[in-house]
């Protein structure tokens, strides 16, 4: 039965356009579900992440409205309770989803940290987008009154960033196989995990997000996955995006896909991580496959008939 880790992208889990609140975020992921429990039904084994940025930004927000009898938590517990919020909603969706096909498997959600290395440079240099887009007013206002680091996201709007460290280690892993091989599909490395450092032989939170799609890469390697599946909002990666001589991309190679890195065409903010991930997997055994593709593609995409497909 193959294996494919699916990662779930900002799309997935909100719609543009509607309000923040938990009930709209539910009923997009319902809309989610169904295409996972697609995958399951033609018999994949699914393990399924996701990513956590406009909603940890969100509790961020939440908390830096708190006062002495609401104190507010530190950034770490914010992606825990995001991780938390988020899993529970694609449990609970894919659960009654695959329920009403007649399938009994078990959905469970597994509270994630991830390793990574207090010394990353990137603590220095943040850039993982976080919460809502703003205008440019609002985020020199924001930069001046709260010291956020704030920058212009692939054309879509200013965002705040924060460190984004290269993930080191699962630490539960252990637990995700063993549910996975029990059969169960399994949500895990939520919003790329929580973050955390070892000192002293001991786990310490760290305000930083980890990228969910570097993480979902590392989650595959680890289980040993046939796939790595990244859904985004478009229907494959191109060359010159939104340009008029945009090119769209079917099936690539690593060497091609680190070529067209070199050449800019991928936004660091955006599609540059998915296509690095992509890569990392692909090349880390032979015969592995990463697929970059939108969500209601997702199933024809596994198949070969859509997404942009890497290998060696």
């Amino acid at each position: 039965m193959e294996k494919i880790v699916v990662a779930l992208g900002g799309n997935a889990l909100q719609a543009s356009g509607k309000p923040a609140t938990a009930e709209a975020q539910l009923e997009v992921v319902k809309d989610t579900t169904r295409y996972i429990a697609d995958l399951i039904g033609e018999g994949y084994k699914v393990v399924i992440a996701h990513g956590n940025g406009p909603q940890v930004g969100r509790i961020v927000l939440q908390n830096e409205a708190a006062n002495d009898i609401t104190p507010a938590m530190p950034f770490d517990v914010c992606g825990a309770m995001s991780q938390g919020m988020i899993g529970y909603h694609i449990q609970q969706a894919l659960k009654n989803e695959l329920q009403k096909r007649g399938n009994k498997k078990a959905v469970s959600t597994i509270v994630t940290q991830v390793v990574v290395d207090k010394e990353d440079s990137a603590f220095k240099n943040p850039t993982k987008p976080i919460g809502p887009f703003y205008t440019e007013e609002e985020a020199n206002l924001l930069k001046k009154e709260k010291g956020y680091d704030i920058v212009e996201d692939a054309g879509r709007g200013f965002r705040r960033v924060v460190a984004s460290p290269i993930p080191k280690r699962i630490v539960e892993i252990d637990t995700v196989e063993t549910l996975v091989d029990s059969g169960a599909v399994v949500i895990t490395v939520g919003g790329g995990g929580i973050p955390v450092i070892e000192e002293n032989g001991e786990l310490k939170g760290v305000a930083a997000v980890i990228d969910k799609d570097l993480a979902s890469e590392k989650l595959a390697e680890d289980l040993d996955a046939d796939t790595l599946l990244i859904l985004t909002a478009v229907d494959k990666i191109s060359l010159n995006f939104r340009k008029p001589n945009q090119v769209d991309l079917d099936d690539i190679t690593v060497a091609e896909a680190k070529k067209y890195i070199e050449e800019g065409h991928f936004a660091s903010g955006s599609m540059l991580p998915k296509v690095e991930a992509a890569i990392k997997f692909a090349e880390s055994k032979k015969g592995r496959v990463a697929i970059i593709a939108s969500l209601d593609n997702c199933l024809e995409a596994v198949k070969g008939k859509q997404g942009t497909r890497i290998s060696m």
